[in-house]
Formats: structure tokens, C-alpha cells, sequence
């Protein structure tokens, strides 16, 4: 029986009164249930003020075989970011420039280095989804040829070493896309002459879509999925739509985390569900408590 939780982001005071109000208690060192475990869907690090405590508490509750934990976009950009070549320097400027996303876990943990390389070698022994008993979980995307893929590139090893990151970040081949989509969602590029504004005025040419859907004959603001911004209300025209199987009926629930889900349910589908709430935006810390039921129940959601 598993207690998915969705993206904490160094809520680490939520994280422990989420953890407490599921029967979960502290003992040891660390969280444990007496006949549950917990399974965190990645997005643990960065934007809250308790970023070194969650790291502590989740692999605290890993290694004591009270939880798992998978790899989100965040713990990702981290592993990237302290990827360096001989000299030191990053492998290219798109990597440097993750250190702004990644400052707040790197403020906690100024002055420590050692600790935080520590940290980077546990987040790389970490998957990137699992397959546990009935139910799938993902931090963003789950397509079941980019999951062949990954699982015949790592050989059914979990971790991520250098090489393989090396390779993955200075390609665009059809692994790397699988890779980057697993872990953080199918964008949709908008056309050339289309050009949309969020809130603050920032221009996008691409936006979140609901990969678990076939995007033809859905306009803009169908497909999308937790954008920022409206989009137009227009059928995509068929040129842009690249065909994609939608997530199938009678496959296992899958969970995920990556989309701020600000306002409507988790519940996407009978079989997919967003646990991701908006910690970090002032929303709440989601759990789903699944016990092997096949479809999602309202009443097994936790906050």
C-alpha cells in the first residue's frame, strides 16, 4: 500500500505534518509507516525555505526502506548544473544558466560543498519512474515507447552516471527526447507568427499539453494543461498536430507531479492524477493513498 505524495519543493514543515496526519511516525531518524510506504514523485529541491531538512527527510525515509523517491525536473537541472569538464566549467551555457532556478538550494547549502556533492551522488542513484504493484509513477510524462526506451539506454539501473548525462545533454537524438519528455512533459511549439504573453508580459512560443490525450481536433486551449496564459480557442491546424497514441483506458493508474494544479481536482482521469498543488506557490501538499484499487477514489486524497 503506497502513499504517493506530490511535489514538496523544501516544505519540509508541510512535508512533516502531511507525513504525521497519515499515520506516519518519527522514529530512528527518520518517517515510517507500520504497514505503508511512501513514494515521492520528485521535485523535493529549490523555491521553499526548508530545502536541506526535505532532502534529509525523504532520503532519510529511502535508504530505511520506508519510501521511494523518483527524479523530478528540478533534481535533474541540479545534476546537469554540476556536470563539469576538466576545467571545471560547465559542458555549455544552457547549463550554467540553471543556476537561478537553483539558487536557494545552493544558498542552504553554501559553504558545505562536500555535503552537497554528497547530496548530487544521491539524487543521481534515483530513477527516473516506477512501476510498483499495480500503478505507475512519473514525475511529468509517461509514454510507454520513451519508458522502453530509457529502461533498454540504463539497463534497468537506476542510477545516472556521468557518461550517460554527458551524452543525453549534448544530444537531440530520440533517447534525449524520451529522457527530457519523461521528466518534464510534451511542450506544444506554437507556429511562428503565433506568439503568446503570461502575466508578466513574458512571450511564449510553446506551452504544457496533456500528453495523456491525442491533441487532433482539440484547439490550443484544449490541449494545454496548466498554463499560465490564455491560448486560442481555434482548432490546431492538422499540420501541427504530431499524432500520439492517448493514455490508454484499462493501463495502470499512473501518478505525477510537475503541473501546478491551482484550481480543479487531481483527479484527471479514472487512471491519471496530478498530485502537484502549488506548495510553492501558497496551495497545499497533496497525497494520494492508493491501497490497490484499479480507479482513483476521491475520498483517498490527502492535504
Amino acid at each position: 500500500m503506497y502513499d504517493i505524495i506530490g511535489d514538496v519543493h523544501g516544505q519540509a514543515g508541510m512535508l512533516k505534518d502531511l507525513l504525521r496526519k497519515m499515520g506516519y511516525t518519527a522514529a530512528n531518524g527518520y518517517f515510517s509507516h507500520p504497514s505503508r510506504k511512501a513514494v515521492f514523485v520528485g521535485d523535493f529541491i529549490n523555491r521553499g525555505p526548508q530545502i536541506k531538512e526535505t532532502i534529509r527527510i525523504i532520503r532519510s525515509m529511502t535508504e530505511n526502506a520506508a519510501a521511494y523517491a523518483i527524479l523530478g525536473n528540478h533534481e535533474v537541472n541540479a545534476l546537469f548544473y554540476t556536470l563539469l569538464d576538466k576545467e571545471g566549467k560547465h559542458l555549455s551555457k544552457r547549463w550554467s544558466r540553471l543556476r537561478m532556478d537553483l539558487n536557494p538550494t545552493l544558498a542552504e547549502f553554501a559553504g558545505n560543498k562536500e555535503k552537497w556533492n554528497e547530496q548530487v551522488q544521491w539524487m543521481r542513484s534515483l530513477p527516473l519512474f516506477l512501476e510498483l504493484d499495480g500503478i505507475r509513477v512519473v514525475h511529468a510524462c509517461w509514454q510507454d515507447e520513451n519508458i522502453r526506451l530509457l529502461k533498454e539506454a540504463f539497463c534497468e539501473n537506476p542510477k545516472l552516471k556521468k557518461k550517460q548525462l554527458k551524452l543525453i545533454g549534448r544530444n537531440h537524438n530520440v533517447l534525449a527526447k524520451a529522457f527530457w519528455e519523461t521528466c518534464k512533459g510534451i511542450d506544444f511549439s506554437l507556429p511562428k507568427d503565433l506568439l503568446i504573453f503570461d502575466k508578466e508580459g513574458c512571450a511564449h512560443r510553446s506551452f504544457r499539453s496533456r500528453w495523456w490525450e491525442s491533441p487532433e481536433g482539440k484547439t490550443f486551449e484544449e490541449l494545454s494543461f496548466e498554463s499560465r496564459f490564455e491560448l486560442p480557442k481555434y482548432q490546431i491546424p492538422k499540420e501541427l498536430v504530431v499524432a500520439r497514441e492517448p493514455y490508454p483506458a484499462d493501463a495502470p493508474i499512473v501518478f505525477f507531479g510537475h503541473y501546478c494544479m491551482r484550481n480543479g481536482s487531481n483527479r484527471i482521469k479514472h487512471n491519471v492524477c496530478c498530485l502537484d498543488s502549488c506548495v510553492s506557490r501558497k496551495g497545499k501538499l497533496t497525497a494520494y493513498r492508493w491501497s490497490g484499487e484499479k480507479s482513483l477514489l476521491d475520498e483517498n486524497f490527502v492535504q
